[in-house]
């Protein structure tokens, strides 16, 4: 009886894991000043406005409305006209050094402070992501560093 309690509980966590495995889904905010909503509805009330380039990450959509989790952790609703495909990361850390190359010891082109948003080039590899600050400059990020991966 103990065996069939403890094969049916590791059944269910590996389906919970697995349903939780799926890629994520991030996505940008299009324009400046677009407001989160505490439900699906423009009569809801406002809980925030977010910039520009703002990355969140999508967890349902339905209709004309995606719910999105942000860097804090926070849930709202926003159109999903409002959202953009252009992926874009979010500085979590007081200062993200931008480098030459993907690599502790390369030369640190700029910085980014926290809070600032930089566009990804490239799917992370080794622990760097390649990124473009919108002045154009180009490098590679830890992606400790940043959020929206």
């Amino acid at each position: 009886m103990k065996r069939r309690c403890l094969v049916a509980a590791l059944a269910m966590a590996a389906g919970v894991f697995s349903a939780s495995a799926g890629a994520l889904e991030f996505r940008s905010v299009k324009e400046t000043g677009v407001a989160l909503y505490e439900a699906p509805s423009l009569t809801a009330k406002k809980l925030f406005v977010v910039s520009r380039y703002y990355p969140v990450e999508v967890l349902t959509s339905q209709k004309e409305w995606s719910r999105v989790r942000d860097a804090t952790g926070g849930i709202a609703w926003i159109p999903t006209a409002a959202l953009s495909s252009q992926p874009m990361l979010l500085v979590v850390t007081d200062k993200a050094e931008v480098r030459a190359a993907a690599d502790g010891a390369a030369n640190v082109l700029f910085t980014v402070p926290r809070d600032g948003v930089v566009e990804m080039l490239a799917s992370p590899s080794a622990g760097w992501v390649k990124v473009r600050h919108r002045d154009g400059a180009q490098g590679f990020v830890r992606i400790l560093d940043v959020w929206g991966l």
